[in-house]
């Protein structure tokens, strides 16, 4: 019997990489296993999955609009197709064990799945769940956390503190000096890094930006993610100042010397961001998005900022605060210190192996 496992979900990095990273754990436990993905058509996952080296299957399933607008006279529509198409992929494929990761074609899969009594388990990345996942969890079998007190949403007895799974090659980059010279950064300077997510943060940007002719007289560099939405009108800004210690990219494509050269992180709170910067160690300031559902990167930030693992800059203060707050905490010592310490106290390093180790207790093998 070849063991199959359907991970389903996406819509964002967040979801996205922990779905590979727990799909590869499955592999290197169980090579001759089977692993479909099913996604939500248009959204990364239909791109990122199968560069990964993973089928998937895309359903027409897309978010309820919380304002009155037209789209969501076709929301129904599309999920009434989605449960039929989830269905038909449960059917055929034969799952043993189905993994929701969040986004919007877990619901549907899980439901399915759950119909036919086939084994469920969630992998919750954030500190406030979303509606789905609440809905979902009351049918799956095993549901998989990154932060504590997490019975205030989910039932007690089923749940599992993994934290949560990361891109593996973030951990210990090698070629740190390839990777000065590649950036153009120098190594005897500290280095901040700025990142908005692969699309870019307005505000975020706009912090960096609004103080950025200071930086001429500062013993910093700093490397920044712009978004490939921001770029050209960040760059025009830049080439006049000829400034030396700011590189300015669309996009970061090795994060693994770009963390690796961090002194210090300014970055939005999403889960599997806040995963990796515990992981490695990182001081860091996040800027919550206020752009998503339940307000959850603010909830996210807090459950560090209590234990003093983060500084929290609110998004409407970061255009006038954020580059003030980054060369202030870059230069306290002590601070970044704590700061990298007690975030390092939250890392999960086995999260992946540890859900792959529980999906394949609920499939029997």
């Amino acid at each position: 019997m070849t063991p199959k496992f359907i991970i389903s979900g996406g819509g964002t990095g967040g979801h996205i990489f922990p779905a590979i990273s727990i799909a590869d754990a499955l592999k290197k436990v169980l090579p001759q296993c089977e692993i479909l993905f099913v996604g939500a058509l248009g959204r990364m996952e239909m791109e990122k999955v199968p560069a990964a080296g993973y089928p998937i299957v895309g359903l027409p399933v897309a978010g309820f609009q919380r304002r009155m607008t037209l789209k969501n006279i076709t929301f129904f529509f599309k999920l009434a197709a989605s449960m039929l198409k989830a269905r038909k992929v449960i059917q055929s494929f034969q799952p043993h064990v189905v993994i929701g990761v969040g986004g919007y074609a877990s619901g549907p899969v899980l439901r399915a799945a759950a119909a036919k009594g086939i084994p469920t388990l969630i992998q919750e990345q954030n500190s406030f769940p979303g509606v789905t996942n609440r809905i979902l969890a009351k049918k799956a079998a095993a549901i998989c956390v990154a932060y504590p007190d997490m019975q205030r949403f989910f039932p007690a007895e089923k749940i599992l503190f993994t934290g949560n799974p990361i891109r593996s090659h973030l951990v210990n980059p090698v070629g740190l000096s390839e990777a000065h010279e590649a950036f153009g950064l120098k190594p005897e300077l500290k280095t901040i890094l700025v990142v908005g997510g692969s699309l870019g943060a307005g505000s975020v940007n706009k912090g960096i930006l609004n103080g950025i002719k200071r930086l001429k007289n500062e013993p910093v560099q700093i490397l920044w993610q712009t978004g490939k939405n921001y770029y050209e009108d960040i760059n025009a800004v830049l080439e006049p100042l000829g400034l030396e210690n700011v590189k300015a990219l669309p996009f970061i494509q090795r994060m693994d010397w770009a963390y690796g050269l961090a002194n210090l992180v300014v970055s939005r709170a999403g889960a599997g961001t806040i995963s990796e910067l515990a992981l490695l160690g990182k001081a860091s300031i996040l800027v919550p998005s206020p752009n998503v559902s339940e307000d959850h990167q603010t909830k996210n930030a807090m459950a560090l900022v209590i234990k003093e693992a983060a500084v929290l800059v609110k998004d409407k203060e970061a255009p006038m605060e954020l580059l003030d707050k980054a060369l202030e905490l870059l230069f306290d010592d002590e601070k970044c210190r704590t700061l990298s310490s007690n975030i390092l106290q939250l890392a999960r390093p086995d999260a992946d192996m540890d859900i792959a180790q529980e999906v394949l207790k609920l499939g029997n093998f």
